[in-house]
């Protein structure tokens, strides 16, 4: 019996971020498709630990998106580009 893994999605993100706020939505709305192949993180960047992971990480800006620790954007993606990377990653677990 294999165990399946879950791929990390981190979202970078602070309070006031109207771009935060787009890229949230967009993910609530395409990840149902992908089932449980991806969990989601999100961390506040301007928050004590969010700080220190963004400076380890090398985030300069918000929104940020990360899978399993690789930056994949920097702004926030069209839904088209965002569906696309999450298939790329979904298809290479496999």
């Amino acid at each position: 019996m294999q165990i399946k893994s879950r791929l990390t999605i981190e979202l970078f993100y602070t309070l006031g971020c109207q771009n935060c706020k787009v890229l949230q939505r967009m993910l609530d709305d395409v990840l149902p498709s992908f089932g449980d192949t991806f969990t989601v993180k999100r961390t506040l960047a301007n928050g004590p630990v969010g700080y220190v992971r963004t400076l380890k990480l090398g985030v300069y800006a918000v929104p940020t998106l990360l899978i399993d620790n690789k930056i994949v954007f920097r702004s926030v993606p069209t839904k088209q580009e965002l569906i696309e990377i999450l298939h790329q990653y979904s298809n290479n677990k496999n």
